[in-house]
């Protein structure tokens, strides 16, 4: 099933300077359970395209369908992971990641459950009443990730989420998310610039055109290894990195 669908989506910007053409008939989707990263040139519109499934802009043409309903408000059915992990130093994890939930209004005791539930499985049991300074880089992702997940979004948003860290955490925590969003059967749309990142982590790599961006190709990346870090060690893996990258030149 098609957890999000792009069709004919085109997008342009209106100025004083005149109007900016940003996307160009956009077509894809994303598979429920799927996790699907997005490259292109630099400024080419990756971004905007999860600002679209957001609702916080509105496509010029085309439509765009989350869980089989066209996306026209926000509708608080995607979860967002940005660059920074945005915890609030004051609070406590536990307190981080439940207020996600009153945020969204769905602090429930199911809810709140489940968020306990993933503290305690993903190694964060012990750190529940640490404030953000006193974990390190890879465990506030991690928890920034569970404070995501904690009102079960139908589609998670990782916007370059591992650019912030340095090259050795960066491959940890790309494991960590890797592994939390497959275990917990959710469906991903990854942005990023890092295409040996995107090999790494994804089901599938969109590649966009320069602006007005459109869809150049899409592979489907058939490694056969646990997790992000065993796919880099694959032959296979080299041969993706170096057709996307042509691509992209």
């Amino acid at each position: 099933m098609k957890i999000l669908n792009f069709k004919n989506v085109s997008l342009i910007y209106h100025s004083p300077k005149g109007e900016t053409h940003a996307l160009n008939e956009v077509n894809f989707s994303v598979e429920t359970g799927e996790f699907v990263a997005i490259v292109g040139p630099s400024g080419c519109g990756k971004t905007t395209i999860l600002s679209l499934i957001s609702a916080l802009i509105k496509p010029t043409s085309g439509t765009i369908s989350l869980a089989g309903r066209e996306v026209t408000t926000p509708n608080g059915e995607t979860g967002y992971m940005l660059q920074s992990d945005k915890l609030f130093e004051w609070l406590t994890i536990e307190k981080n990641v439940l207020l996600g939930l009153e945020i969204q209004k769905k602090k429930t005791a199911e809810n709140v459950e489940y968020a306990h539930s993933l503290l305690d499985k993903y190694g964060l049991k012990d750190f529940k009443k640490h404030y953000p300074n006193q974990l390190s880089g890879g465990m506030r992702q991690r928890a920034a990730l569970i404070r995501t997940l904690a009102f079960k979004p139908k589609l998670l948003l990782l916007d370059e989420p591992f650019s912030a860290l340095d090259f050795q955490t960066r491959l940890d925590v790309c494991d960590d998310v890797y592994s939390i969003i497959k275990s917990e059967g959710a469906s991903a749309l990854l942005v990023t610039h890092d295409i040996s990142e995107a090999v790494a982590i994804a089901d599938r790599v969109i590649v966009l055109t320069a602006r007005p961006a459109g869809i150049k190709s899409i592979h489907t990346i058939e490694i056969d290894k646990e997790t992000p870090l065993l796919k880099r060690e694959d032959k296979k893996f080299v041969k993706y990195f170096e057709r996307i990258l042509k691509e992209l030149r």
